[in-house]
């Protein structure tokens, strides 16, 4: 049993698959694409950061990382983001993580208050979205308020399309760029019109940027410098970015927060209390990770090999939609549910009904959810088995794509 308010909310994604799929047998030995699990191997360079420090296992880390971790990501921030030298201050600028899904639970807790505007705070989610956004709404007492995303808006949330009302009670949005799932980047113009909406109406943009080193083609406009342009600092900016995706590194639960020194604060001292830390030893390999781009360049060429062979078997089908970046596939197939159930029984094919991603626009009309004519495609597994897969996708689905 979840506690307090968590107790709300609906079933996860994967609980719903299991629901959906595993009363059936499946009709052929199973290749699963449902979970965005990244799969290689590590940079030898990681392992020996973790022996050379692992006697420091032996010591409660700090809070805020060592001083190396913070130099090496205060440094990657500035170069990444094409940053003047001394924007990040490794001192007041971020914190680390244990990967992105800590912070962005934790954020809402450090800036909601009992009311705003009158009424109760509001905090805005994409929808679909990554489940831990609504959560942590929920947890921290907010109304979550879920902007569809859809083909007619770029597979971006039209925030400023929110009645007045709403905007007034906001004191955050949720914002994923690559999205997840549908890997949509936004542009420059997008980002200076969600942060003059936020200045407008004084929320904070909690920047989901996981996915923002896997890119198939020029580097997705990201926060961090869109803010920097606009006002010369982080205002009502918190940034996210983890080693996950980046490194394609998962278990080592590592990640940034970055942005307003007065939220970093508010969030220092939230955890200080909660006590999520990274140990030593994982915060040596992390430092390791941030200062090398080799590996990166890599793992965003092996995602690139992955989508061409995508595009090669399914592009010449009307549901099929390269993404900008990210590693999922979001095909749609009139009925995500339907054509997940038929994959299972048919071909083995385990994949994510983009509905289990969303929720309904309408109560009670299922096609009005923004994911319900869609599959979530992870492309995380080796060249060979992606291949496969989608053939018996392409198989099972024809006259459906």
């Amino acid at each position: 049993m979840l506690p307090g308010r968590l107790c709300a909310l609906p079933p996860s994604s994967f609980a719903q698959l299991a629901q959906l799929l595993d009363p059936h047998t499946p009709g052929k030995p199973v290749l699963s694409l449902s979970v965005g699990d990244p799969q290689g191997t590590p940079p030898a360079f990681v392992a020996e950061a973790i022996a050379k420090t692992a006697g420091e296992f032996g010591k409660y880390p700090p809070i805020n990382g060592t001083a190396d971790w913070r130099q090496a990501a205060a440094d990657w921030l500035t170069r990444r983001f094409g940053l003047p030298d001394g924007a990040v201050d490794a001192e007041r600028h971020l914190l680390p993580l244990n990967g992105t899904r800590e912070g962005l639970f934790l954020a809402p807790q450090i800036l909601t208050p009992e009311s705003k505007a009158g009424g109760r705070p509001v905090i805005l989610i994409p929808n679909p979205f990554y489940q831990c956004y609504a959560a942590a709404a929920l947890a921290a007492g907010a109304e979550a308020v879920f902007v569809p995303t859809t083909a007619e808006t770029g597979f971006l949330p039209d925030f400023a399309g929110l009645p007045k009302e709403v905007l007034e009670r906001t004191v955050a949005a949720y914002f994923c760029s690559p999205s997840n799932p549908e890997g949509a980047c936004a542009d420059a113009a997008y980002w200076q019109k969600l942060f003059a909406l936020a200045d407008a109406h004084d929320f904070t943009v909690f920047a989901d940027e996981c996915y923002a080193d896997i890119y198939f083609g020029a580097p997705p406009v990201t926060a961090m410098d869109s803010r920097f342009a606009q006002t010369g600092d982080f205002s009502r900016l918190l940034s996210f970015h983890s080693l996950s995706k980046r490194s394609g590194l998962p278990g080592l639960r590592s990640g940034i927060v970055a942005g307003d020194p007065a939220l970093m604060q508010k969030f220092r001292y939230l955890r200080n209390i909660a006590g999520p830390t990274v140990p030593m030893p994982l915060l040596a390999a992390s430092a390791a990770c941030w200062r090398d781009e080799t590996h990166v360049a890599a793992n965003r060429a092996t995602y690139a090999a992955r989508m061409d062979v995508a595009a090669r078997v399914l592009g010449n089908r009307t549901g099929f939609r390269k993404p900008q970046g990210g590693f999922f596939l979001w095909l749609d197939v009139g009925n995500g549910e339907d054509a997940a159930l038929k994959l299972w029984r048919d071909e083995g094919i385990r994949v994510l009904p983009g509905a289990y991603m969303g929720r309904e626009v309408v109560a009670g009309d299922p096609t009005s959810n923004p994911g319900f004519r869609y599959l979530r495609i992870a492309l995380v597994s080796d060249l060979v088995t992606i291949e496969a897969a989608l053939e018996r996708v392409a198989g099972s689905l024809d006259g459906v794509l």
